[in-house]
C-alpha cells in the first residue's frame, strides 16, 4: 500500500495505522515542566504546524509543518515506550491540526497514557486521556473543547491577561484545574502580579515552567 501522510483530510482506518505519519519537530524523554503533572516522567512529541502564532512563542520553528520530517505513528509509539515513560505528551505547534487517532491508538497499544497541550483552535481527535487547554488571544478556542479540559492553563504576558483568564473559567467543567503561568520573558514582572491575583481568587493556582529553571528540555 502507498504510504500516507496523515492530516485532517485523511479518512482514518484502523488497518492503516502502520502507514500514518506526522511532521515531528522533536521528540524526547523528560520531566513534565508545567501544570498538574509537573515533575512526572513524560515522553514529549512536538508536532509541526500552528494556526495561532503567538508573538512570544518559544518554539516558532514548529510553526511550519513542512520544515519537519515525517515519522510513522508506530515508530513514535515504540520509541516512547522504550524510553520508560508512562505518559506521552502530544504538543506543538498546535497538535490538533493533525488527526491524532492513529497516533493515540499506537501509543495506547504500547500501554501509554496520552496527554495533549492545545490552544483548542481545531477539533480534538483520537482517544486522549488528559487535555491541557491553553487559550490564546490570537485565536479563540472552539467552544466544544472547554468542557473536555482537565486543566485550563492561561499564559500571562500582560496584566490584562489576568482578567481575560477569568472570562474562560466558567466555560470549563467544575473539575477542571485552573492555572496561571507567567510568560517566561516577563516572569520577573508578572509572577508577583499572579501571586496577588491568586490570593484574591483562590480557585486559581500558579504554574511555573520548572523545566526552564532546571535547564531540561
Amino acid at each position: 500500500m502507498k504510504q500516507v501522510e496523515y492530516n485532517s483530510t485523511f479518512a482514518y482506518r484502523a488497518e492503516d495505522r502502520l502507514l500514518c505519519q506526522y511532521p515531528v519537530m522533536e521528540h524526547f524523554h523528560t520531566l513534565q515542566g508545567e501544570g498538574a503533572y509537573t515533575g512526572h516522567s513524560a515522553y514529549f512529541i512536538r508536532l509541526g504546524g500552528c494556526n495561532v502564532g503567538c508573538t512570544w512563542c518559544d518554539v516558532k520553528e514548529s510553526w511550519d509543518a513542512h520544515n519537519h520530517p515525517l515519522i510513522h505513528a508506530e515508530t513514535l509509539a515504540q520509541t516512547a515506550k522504550e524510553s520508560g515513560a508512562h505518559i506521552a505528551v502530544i504538543t506543538g505547534g498546535e497538535p490538533t491540526l493533525h488527526h491524532l487517532a492513529p497516533l493515540c491508538d499506537a501509543l495506547h497499544a504500547q500501554g501509554m497514557r496520552i496527554h495533549i497541550e492545545t490552544s483548542g483552535t481545531a477539533p480534538l481527535t483520537g482517544n486522549i486521556d488528559y487535555i491541557t487547554l491553553s487559550p490564546k488571544k490570537f485565536k479563540a478556542p472552539l467552544p466544544a473543547v472547554f468542557p473536555l479540559a482537565g486543566e485550563l492553563k492561561v499564559v500571562v504576558y500582560h496584566p490584562s491577561d489576568l482578567e481575560w483568564a477569568q472570562t474562560h473559567a466558567p466555560k470549563v467543567s467544575p473539575h477542571c484545574k485552573l492555572y496561571l503561568q507567567p510568560e517566561w520573558s516577563k516572569k520577573d514582572k508578572i509572577t508577583p502580579l499572579i501571586i496577588t491575583f491568586i490570593k484574591q481568587h483562590p480557585q486559581w493556582q500558579l504554574s511555573l515552567q520548572t523545566h526552564k529553571y532546571i535547564n531540561i528540555p
